[in-house]
């Protein structure tokens, strides 16, 4: 202990410079956490901070939390194939096998009068990238089943066949719609909710550790205040004062800034987003094609 404060008034008796002088406050303010880590500093000599402060942090820390608890899961929306089978091993000419042509073909002569008549089958571009999602992989799958069974003798007569290509154009459907469900969660609450941890809560977490910074720097000028030569006396208490205003304009910053990201609604209006994204555009189309 008695090194510390060698260590301390020594640093403190220096002539220094600006630069020089805010490293040797750095190293005063580290050299005080230090202590306080390994307890050699009693309660009563840490300053203590406003409750509305302490309150405000506590608040704070609990919706970075919940924003960090919602993106480790919806991340996953950054990724097309989160559900795509990993054992799936398909080869291009079955990725490339989407339910188009040949389907059309098929329900010009298999599907008049039904729910998917060919004039309700859906157009899809010949050039249109294979989608490496769950839906899209049964999709393929399904289609091709169909095709192995509707090409072989009779095969028009097949009724599994024709299941299964029913099967393939309403889970197609589902297929389109998860991705802009995906599409919709990633625009309208994934990036905003993500921008929010990044820019909001960053910005008031910042400014949490100019205070905690700048209580350290006071509770180690008053260290070097009871430990200043009687020629250093007044220059230690200038020191004290000075750190005292500072944490008082960093808390009052600090306060501001946590209260305006409680205040945001933006959170609650993202998350709003995904509920409509998931009703909208992927179980509504679910309920309706299954």
């Amino acid at each position: 202990m008695e090194g510390w404060k060698t260590l301390q008034s020594g640093i403190s008796g220096l002539n220094l410079g600006q630069s020089a002088n805010r490293f040797a406050k750095g190293l005063q303010s580290s050299m005080q956490a230090t202590k306080e880590r390994l307890g050699q500093v009693s309660q009563d000599e840490i300053t203590e901070l406003p409750q509305e402060y302490r309150d405000l942090e506590a608040r704070v820390d609990a919706l970075r939390n919940a924003h960090l608890a919602m993106l480790k899961i919806t991340k996953v929306y950054e990724s097309e194939a989160y559900d795509y089978p990993v054992q799936v091993q398909e080869s291009l000419t079955e990725l490339s096998n989407t339910i188009g042509t040949g389907f059309q073909n098929f329900a010009a002569t298999n599907l008049k009068g039904t729910p998917l008549s060919p004039g309700t089958t859906s157009s899809r571009p010949s050039v249109e990238a294979p989608h490496k999602t769950l839906p899209h992989a049964l999709t393929r799958a399904s289609h091709t089943a169909s095709q192995l069974l509707i090409s072989t003798p009779a095969g028009d007569s097949s009724k599994l066949g024709k299941a299964l290509a029913l099967y393939a154009q309403s889970n197609d459907s589902i297929a389109n719609s998860r991705v802009q469900h995906d599409f919709a969660v990633r625009e309208a609450f994934l990036h905003p909710w993500q921008s929010t941890l990044n820019t909001n809560i960053n910005v008031a977490m910042k400014a949490r550790l100019a205070v905690r910074t700048s209580r350290l720097e006071l509770d180690a000028a008053k260290q070097g205040l009871k430990t200043a030569s009687p020629a250093r006396q007044e220059q230690a208490r200038l020191e004290v004062e000075n750190a005292e205003d500072d944490l008082v304009q960093k808390t009052e910053v600090a306060i501001t800034l946590m209260k305006t990201v409680l205040e945001n609604p933006e959170p609650l209006k993202n998350l709003n987003e995904l509920v409509k994204a998931q009703a909208r555009d992927y179980f509504s189309s679910c309920d309706t094609h299954h």
